[in-house]
This record gives C-alpha cells, structure tokens and sequence, in this order.
C-alpha cells in the first residue's frame, strides 16, 4: 500500500480563491491587452477555451521521454497519467519535451551534456507560462540536471522517476543490468564463458524498458531526490513495471497544483539540512560515486557549498545498510519490496533532520514515521549493519590536492592499504590499445593510472574509471588491483577504483605528472592518496609539463572546456553557480519585450 496517497489533500481551488493567488502565467494571460489576446489566441489553436483554462495554475511536465534512452522510455505513459491528476486537482497541464540523456548510447557520456539539460529545463520555465513543473526523469544525469534547472528557475516543483527495468535471468540466475555485464566481461576475457554465453546473456539481461535495476547512479539519484524531499515518499524504488507507477504520477499531478497554492518552491526543501540527509542516505544505501558530483552541483545552483570533507564526515557516522548489487547481493526490486527509502531512512532517523521540509507540505519526519524494513536481509538493522562506516570515502594527498572518492563497499578489502609502482595510461584511447598485451608489464601489485580522462580532457567526465583488469592478470586469477584516473565509472561498477582525481590531468593536476614506475600509495583509513616522488623531481616535471591539445575549437563541447568547473565543484559551468545570494535570484520574463 501506497501511504503517501492517502496522506495527501487535493482540494480543486474556487475561483473565489483563485484570482487573488499571484499566478505567474496571468502575466501572459491576463497582462497587457493585445499580448494577452495573442496568447490566448496561441491556446485556442490547440483546441484550449479561455473558459477551461481561466485561473488556473499552469503546470508544465518536462518530460525526457526519448526513443535514442530505454531507461526513460514509459515517461510518455507517466506523463498522461501526471495531466490526469493536474487536471483533477484544478490546473491545466502543458507538457515540454528536454534532452534526454541516455547512458546507454551518448558518447562519450551523457554526463557531457548534463549542464545542458539543466540549463533547457532552467531556460524553458523561465521564458514560458509556468507555475509550477513536474519533472519526468530516470537514467543517471536526468534526475540531477532537472534538479539543477529547476532550483535556478525556483518555481514550485515536485519529481517523478520512470523506475528500475525487470530483473532478467540467465541459467536460473537473477542479472543485474551493468553490474554483471562488467562481471562476465570479465568471465569472457579470462576463457571461462564462452562467446555463445556472451550471446545468451546479452538476451537475457534486458527485460523491460527502466533505469538499471542495480543501486547504481539511476537509482541512487531518485532515491536522493526522494531524500532531498523532491518526490513523494516511497515511489523513487517502485518498479518500471508496476501500475503503482501510474498512481503515484497521478499523485504527483495532484499535489503539484497544491505546491504552487501553497507557493513552496525548492529553496525552501533544498536546505544544507536536507542535503546532509541525503548524503547520508547515500552512504547507507551503498550508493553510487557520482552522486557526489551531483549533490555538490545542485547544492551549488542555490549558494550551497558541498566540500568533500562534509561527505567524508557523515560518512564515518553513517552506516552502511543497504545488501544491494554492485555493492552486495540483491536488486532494486528486492529493495522496493524491503521498504524502499522510507525503509532505509527509518533506520537512520536519528542520524537525520527529520524537520525538513519535502513536496508532501509535511517535514520529513511524517515519511518515515511509519515505515520498517520488511527484509533484514536486504535493509538491516544499524545494530547489524553490513559496514559501521559509509560506503563512500573521500580521499586527498599529494595525488589529489583537491580530492578523490573511492567507492570502498564495493573494493577489495586487502587493497585498502596499498603500495604499488604506477603503471600510465596516457589517455583512454592508449588503455584501449595496450590494456589487453600479453606483454604489459604489470602485475596485482601495480597501481594503474589512466590520465587526460576527467571533465576538461575528454571533454565530459566519462565512465572510464574501471579501468578493465589486464587480461593477463585475469588468467592468472587476479580480478582486482588498485586502479587511479580523474574519471568517473558507472553507478553499476565495482572494484578498488580512486575517481574523480582533482585537478585533473588536462587542469595540470598532479595525476598529470605521473610516470611508470612512481611509487603511489592508498590508506584509505587515513583517506589518502599520495605519490611518492620528491618535491624537487615533481617540479622539474612540471616545467615540461605541456596541457593537452582538444580538437574540440567549437561549439559545446568547447563551451564545456572552457568553463566547467573541477569534480570537487561538482563539474558545473561557472557562469551558471551563483557567488552570491544575488546572483541566485530568479530573473522573470519580460513579456512581450524585445
């Protein structure tokens, strides 16, 4: 049963009311005379009286429905069941397609473009009749980019997820999407499945449109989105699958039109307090990497400031509950019918601000008030918990001046602290060329190093990290080593993986300077990632140093190179992060101005 249904009040507005509440679309509609006259003609065209519309709260649905993403492809089902609950609760919805960022097939990462998502959404309710916005979303960069645009544009707003695909089965196995991919790749690589296995696998491990069905980055920003108060409680976890989905889309259309009479907007549910709870969700939850990069970058959209050590202290006081792949044993699916979110955050409620408040109109405390795990197995208790600590670690040193994660739940514990020699990868294409030779002279003790592979020098911060294991070292029965880039990987992905080194090679970071052979040592206890050459040889490097030449010399890709700022900042662009509490103010349009 969906509690939040019941909980939430939709009274359809009287039009005694109605006409004093300040709409924003009435500057449109009911401003200056011709201007009014033509926009309303412009609603006409589309078979919409005056008479059905007048006073009513305009809600616009962005919707990243797309064929070229399956993980967002039932957003158009969702969207006709949000205009029915919009419609039901007294506003008039008008749905706008964005960008659709699908990991699946953009190269070389949605995670290029998700800046310029946040700025279609951002720009779009800004220069159109809006007053309030339901955001569609689910593959990995959706989710953030609309909660970036949307806490720009700061109108009263609520998001709603497509949900994780159906579990496939291969040889009586349940797969989970991406994370056994790269699990038997590797199987491949090392001769133990054949190419026939490959083949059965690949028709295996897709069943249903929707987000991975893992605790990767999809899914670990909607449950995020639901901690920040951004969605209604309990439906982030439901399946794509599910006709619960529709209901709760039907919800969200409802209470969309009492956020805009209630005029709560995202500054007043996107608070430091709220980001500190889902961060700590993140670590309970076993959560991806790249939400670090994302909860920094929407917290930096409204002044907030994010640094890495924040992450690194609630980390240490939070622990890790949750038993879901890359990181452990089971699916999204499982996790849904455990309790889901409400569940996990039950667990940790007296770790977080319970006063928050979230699209309910209620502080957070009414969310989990009534929630349990149904399956310890799944959500155990803090008393047992899989790890005492997060399941996230922030790094410095001499390597990282600025920062590194690692994603230490789903490392092996015996490369927790580790010495090795450096072994580079000058860029992507270079491990691409050399990572399989019978002859590459590495072994488990060598640390691998892949260069020129961070946001400045792809560009677009790819999921390039998991650097695959040499394929001699998977013959002989080694399927881990340390492994150090300023890239990301994927929510889906395991291993003993340092990310997001900042600054980056390309920024003329110290991951810039290193050289086969160099001495790197990881404690992560300690939190550190440190390269061991002597101050003076690391200068001397440096004055060779040269920054690498892009091809990009136009267009976005070359807008990014110049003003994206480092993973630490949260990879946003510069000129779009408010310095200051003027800057953050939301600029309206000037109708009907040239």
């Amino acid at each position: 049963m969906l509690r939040w249904v019941e909980n939430i009040r939709n009274p359809i507005p009287s039009p005694e009311m109605v006409p004093q509440m300040p709409l924003r679309s009435r500057e449109w509609f009911a401003g200056r005379e011709e201007l009014a006259f033509q926009h309303r003609s412009a609603l006409r065209s589309m078979g919409l009286d005056p008479d059905f519309y007048a006073n009513k709260p305009v809600i616009g649905i962005a919707n990243s429905w797309s064929d070229l993403n399956n993980c967002n492809h039932n957003l158009r089902q969702l969207a006709e069941a949000v205009k029915r609950g919009v419609l039901a609760a007294g506003g008039l919805p008008l749905e706008f397609p964005t960008i659709s960022l699908g990991e699946e097939f953009m190269k070389p990462s949605a995670m290029l473009y998700r800046n310029l998502m946040a700025m279609d959404v951002e720009e779009t309710l800004r220069s159109n009749p809006v007053d309030g916005v339901v955001l569609l979303c689910n593959c990995d960069k959706t989710t953030p980019a609309q909660l970036m645009g949307a806490a720009s544009a700061n109108l009263p707003t609520i998001q709603l997820n497509g949900g994780a695909r159906s579990v496939g089965n291969w040889r009586g196995q349940p797969v989970g999407s991406g994370t056994d991919i790269w699990r038997y790749w590797d199987a491949v690589r090392a001769g133990q499945i054949t190419r026939e296995d490959w083949s059965d696998l690949e028709a295996s491990i897709s069943c249903s449109a929707g987000a991975c069905n893992t605790m990767g980055t999809a899914s670990t920003m909607t449950s995020l989105s639901e901690a920040l108060g951004m969605m209604l409680p309990g439906i982030s976890s439901l399946p794509a699958t599910d006709a619960r989905r529709l209901t709760a889309a039907e919800a969200t259309g409802r209470r969309i039109v009492d956020l805009v009479l209630e005029d709560l907007r995202p500054t007043d549910i996107l608070t430091p307090l709220a980001f500190d709870n889902a961060i700590r969700l993140l670590m309970a939850l076993g959560g991806s990497t790249n939400a670090v990069v994302h909860l920094i970058a929407i917290a930096g959209r409204l002044n907030i400031t994010l640094p890495l050590s924040r992450f690194d202290e609630l980390s240490r006081t939070t622990p890790w509950l949750v038993n879901l792949s890359p990181s452990g044993k089971f699916l999204m699916d499982e996790f849904h019918a455990a309790g889901g979110v409400p569940a996990v955050m039950s667990e940790i409620k007296h770790l977080l601000n319970l006063k928050c408040k979230t699209v309910t109109g209620q502080p957070l405390e009414a969310s989990v008030a009534r929630a349990r795990s149904f399956n310890k197995e799944v959500i155990r208790p803090t008393a047992t918990p899989l790890s005492p600590q997060g399941a996230i670690a922030t790094l410095s040193g001499t390597l990282a001046p600025q920062g590194a994660v690692i994603k230490a739940s789903a490392a092996t514990p015996a490369l927790m602290v580790h010495r090795g020699p450096a072994f580079v990868f000058h860029n992507y294409e270079d491990m691409l060329q050399r990572i399989n030779d019978p002859d590459l002279p590495v072994d488990g003790n060598s640390v691998l190093v892949l260069q020129n592979a961070g946001p400045k020098g792809v560009p677009g911060f790819p999921e390039w990290g998991m650097i695959p294991v040499p394929q001699k070292l998977l013959e002989q029965g080694i399927t881990d080593l340390v492994r150090i880039s300023d890239s990301r990987m994927s929510g889906t992905s395991f291993g003993t993986v340092v990310l997001h080194v900042a600054p980056e090679a390309a920024a003329g970071g110290p991951l810039a300077l290193v050289q086969n052979g160099d001495l790197i040592e990881l404690n992560v206890p300690e939190r550190r990632v440190d390269l061991l050459v002597e101050p003076a040889e690391l200068e001397r490097r440096r004055t060779a140093w040269r920054p690498p030449v892009s091809a990009h010399l136009r267009g976005y890709p070359r807008l990014y190179i110049d003003h994206v700022l480092q993973a630490d900042e949260g990879c946003d662009f510069d000129f779009l992060r408010p310095r200051n509490a003027a800057e953050q103010q939301f600029v309206p349009p000037l109708v009907g101005r040239s």
